[in-house]
């Protein structure tokens, strides 16, 4: 295993001079289209490029493009903005923060502090809440209810007595 090691940093620092020190090789060759900035130097080809067809100008004038502004809309600014659709809105049963609370959700929805309130009160006595009374309640479909209580937890608070705080 030493020998390969020390067979490559031997003598590195003149066989590094050795390799900067050589010929550099020969570029490739360019493809041809690196040429044509060479072939517009040419006066044919800039009188070629300057050159008007007469064919093509009169093509050219036979097309009219006509364009019209769409009408313009107004904007009532005045009375009031109508819903596009109107939702059911259903009171929150509040929580404790009172005016931070959200007073109206639409249907099929809950709040934060509904959604902890009600995982907290099926955690505590899950025989009184169960899905089906949760799902009344809040008026929520069945199956977002059992998702709701399968997949999310609500932390529980551990206080620990002092005399085993220094056991731990």
């Amino acid at each position: 295993g030493r020998r390969p090691r020390v067979s490559r940093t031997f003598n590195g620092e003149s066989r590094a001079r050795r390799e900067i020190s050589k010929e550099k090789p020969t570029p490739a060759p360019r493809h041809p289209t690196s040429r044509l900035d060479e072939l517009a130097d040419r006066q044919e080809i800039k009188e070629e490029i300057s050159r008007k067809d007469d064919r093509l100008l009169t093509l050219l004038k036979d097309v009219y493009v006509e364009s019209r502004d769409p009408p313009v809309r107004v904007k009532d600014g005045g009375g009031e903005h109508l819903p596009c659709k109107l939702e059911e809105k259903r009171l929150t049963k509040l929580g404790h923060l009172g005016d931070l609370d959200v007073k109206k959700v639409p249907k099929g929805k809950i709040s934060i502090v509904e959604a902890l309130t009600l995982l907290n009160n099926h955690k505590l006595h899950p025989q009184i809440w169960t899905a089906e009374k949760i799902a009344v309640e809040y008026s929520l479909e069945l199956k977002e209810v059992n998702s709701l209580l399968e997949f999310f937890i609500p932390f529980a608070v551990q206080e620990f007595p002092k005399e085993t705080r220094k056991a731990i």
